[in-house]
């Protein structure tokens, strides 16, 4: 079931809505579920609600799931270009416009005021194990930064289409001096259709899924995160496109990957 409640955004001062999702037999039951936050929240659930006409349809797959648990999805500003602020931990030019990134704003309003009323409202495990956090696009830029940045407060991200050539220079710098449990996992994709350019490999057309710009950015903050203990998932998707259907068709992938993988 999805229950719906406002959270007031205090550097835009004005509410963002939260999509909630239980399992169905939560009120029949004493048990504690971990809890997953998701930007975008709007894109998860149901198609007439997404932006452009097609959700994750992440309902669908959780009622199947094995692992029951609660998802949180953080609604963005839909006002002119506040979502761009909002989900960017730095300053940089998007789209032709220098834009103020509110990216650590919006993480001090995920721990202090969401995380704190999901957990007094509902019965969740509160520790960093059982919290994970996910996103595309300016989202997947987000939840990357959140396990990395805010590692004691997220254990597990998934970063999808995160457009990370764009801010590998920033996130190797914070990587560097941040804290990293060796039990974070982080789960990192993009798509062919959306990953810059193609360079050579050896005087030949390079290969994909290592030789575009966002192939070697990627790789290199895996293999940075690698190196403080992490384990990383990177999926390149071929023919993959920037938009919802390809991001659902990830989600049983980097879910089970995050929650279900016994191997470590």
């Amino acid at each position: 079931m999805i229950v719906w409640q406002d959270s007031w955004y205090a550097p835009h001062a004005s509410n963002r809505l939260l999509h909630i999702y239980l399992p169905d037999w939560y009120h029949d039951t004493n048990e504690r579920f971990p809890v997953m936050y998701f930007f975008d929240g709007h894109n998860l659930f149901f198609d007439d609600h997404a932006t452009y006409g097609r959700s994750w349809r992440l309902e669908r797959f959780l009622r199947r799931w094995e692992k029951p648990m609660i998802v949180v999805g953080l609604e963005c500003s839909h006002k002119d270009n506040e979502r761009l602020s909002e989900y960017n931990p730095y300053n940089r030019r998007i789209l032709g416009r220098r834009m103020e990134g509110l990216g650590e704003e919006t993480f001090s309003w995920i721990i202090q005021d969401v995380k704190p009323a999901i957990d007094a409202q509902f019965r969740t495990w509160e520790h960093r194990e059982a919290t994970g956090i996910a996103g595309a696009s300016m989202g997947g830029l987000m939840s990357l930064y959140g396990v990395m940045c805010h590692n004691a407060v997220f254990g597990k991200a998934a970063a999808l289409s995160t457009g990370i050539r764009f801010s590998r220079r920033n996130l190797l710098r914070d990587l560097g001096t941040a804290t990293v449990s060796p039990d974070t996992r982080v789960y990192l994709s993009w798509g062919e259709r959306e990953a810059g350019r193609l360079y050579e490999h050896e005087g030949a057309p390079g290969d994909p899924a290592w030789d575009s710009a966002e192939a070697r950015a990627t790789h290199d903050v895996a293999d940075a995160l690698e190196e403080r203990g992490a384990a990383v998932m990177t999926r390149f998707v071929p023919g993959g496109r920037h938009r919802e259907a390809d991001w659902e068709r990830q989600v049983p992938g980097f879910m089970d990957f995050l929650w279900l993988d016994r191997s470590w």
